[in-house]
C-alpha cells in the first residue's frame, strides 16, 4: 500500500439540515462504494487528528480563527444551529468536524513528506467534511469554515521547508477562498478550472500572478476540459516544478450533479489524476495530498472518488 485514506467519524456528525446538499451521506456513499468494489483493501485508513489554532492560522487571520472557533463553541454549548451565511450552517458538531477536516490535511502532509509507509511514493486522500476551498483568509462561506488545502500547503512550506507547492482545484465552483489566501505567494502555483458564471461568481480575473484560472462555460464536457488543461495547466506546472501537489478534489463538475451544469464523467477524473500523478513523479517524488471538496450526487460522487483514488494508488 502507498495510499493513505484519512477520515474521521466526527466529519459525519456535521449536519447543516435536512435537504442540504453538503450532507453526511456523502461520506457514507464514498465508504460504501470503496468497500463494495474492494478498493478499501488497497488503502491504509487513518483517523484524522484535530488541527491546532497555530496550524489553521498559517492560512487564516488570527482574529478569524479565534472568532469562528468561539462561535462554533457557542453553538456546541447551546445546541442550536446558526447560519454563517445563507448556505453555511453551524451545528453543535461542526467545530469537531472542521478541526478534523483541517487536521486530516495536515496529518496527510506530514505522512506523505515523511514517507510514512514502506511502499513509495506515499500519497493521501482526505475524505472529510466540511469542505474548505471557499473559506477565505477571514470569512466562512459556501459550506466552508477552514480552508483545508491552504492550511496543508502552508504547513508543507512553513513547517517542512518546501520551496514550491502546487494547488490544483477541479471543483465546479471557483476556489475563491484558496485564491484569496495564496494570491501573491510565489511559493505556490494554483491552477483551477470551474464553471463560469456560477457561485461564487469570481475567478475570471485572477487575484495574483501565481495562479492560472480556467473559467469554462456551462455544459463543457471532458474533451474541452482536457484540451484546456493540456494547453494551459500542464506546461505551467511543468515549468514550476512543484515539490508537492495538493488537490482540491471537487466532483460536482460531473454531468449527474445538479449543483453545476458541466459534463464530466469518471473517466475525466481518472485522466486528470493521472496527469497529476505523472507530474508528481517527475518533480515531487510522487507526493500528493488530495482533499474532498464538492460532489453532491451521491452515486456520481462515490464512483468519481473511486476513479481518483484508484489512480493515486497506482491501480489504474
Amino acid at each position: 500500500m502507498n495510499t493513505l485514506f484519512f477520515t474521521h467519524s466526527a466529519c459525519r456528525q456535521h449536519d447543516m439540515g435536512q435537504g442540504h446538499p453538503e450532507c453526511p451521506a456523502r461520506l457514507d456513499a464514498i465508504n460504501d462504494h470503496l468497500r463494495a468494489t474492494g478498493l478499501d483493501l488497497a488503502l491504509e485508513f487513518r483517523d484524522a487528528p484535530e488541527a491546532s489554532a497555530e496550524q489553521i492560522g498559517r492560512a487564516h487571520a488570527a482574529g478569524y480563527v479565534a472568532g469562528v472557533t468561539d462561535l462554533l463553541q457557542q453553538v456546541q454549548i447551546s445546541g442550536e444551529a446558526r447560519h454563517l451565511d445563507p448556505d453555511t450552517v453551524a451545528c453543535p458538531h461542526t467545530l469537531a468536524a472542521a478541526l478534523r477536516a483541517a487536521g486530516a490535511a495536515v496529518a496527510a502532509t506530514d505522512a506523505v513528506i515523511q514517507g510514512a509507509v514502506a511502499r513509495q511514493p506515499v500519497r493521501a486522500f482526505c475524505a472529510v467534511r466540511p469542505p474548505g476551498h471557499h473559506a477565505t483568509r477571514d470569512e466562512a462561506m459556501g459550506f466552508c469554515f477552514f480552508n483545508n488545502v491552504a492550511v496543508a500547503a502552508r504547513h508543507a512550506l512553513d513547517v517542512h521547508g518546501l520551496e514550491r507547492v502546487a494547488i490544483v482545484d477541479f471543483d465546479v465552483h471557483h476556489g475563491n477562498g484558496t485564491e484569496d489566501i495564496i494570491a501573491g505567494d510565489e511559493r505556490v502555483l494554483m491552477v483551477s478550472f470551474f464553471q463560469h458564471p456560477l457561485y461564487p461568481y469570481s475567478g475570471a480575473v485572477p487575484k495574483g500572478t501565481n495562479m492560472i484560472n480556467l473559467p469554462l462555460p456551462p455544459y463543457t464536457r471532458g474533451p474541452a476540459m482536457r484540451e484546456a488543461v493540456q494547453r494551459q495547466w500542464l506546461p505551467a506546472l511543468e515549468e514550476f516544478g512543484p515539490q508537492m501537489i495538493f488537490i482540491s478534489a471537487g466532483f460536482d463538475a460531473h454531468r449527474e450533479d445538479d449543483l453545476g451544469q458541466m459534463g464530466l464523467v469518471e473517466a475525466d477524473y481518472e485522466w486528470i489524476t493521472r496527469q497529476l500523478v505523472e507530474l508528481a513523479n517527475r518533480h515531487a517524488q510522487g507526493r500528493i495530498v488530495s482533499c474532498l471538496e464538492g460532489g453532491y450526487n451521491l452515486g456520481a460522487l462515490a464512483r468519481s472518488v473511486a476513479a481518483h483514488v484508484r489512480v493515486l494508488a497506482d491501480l489504474a
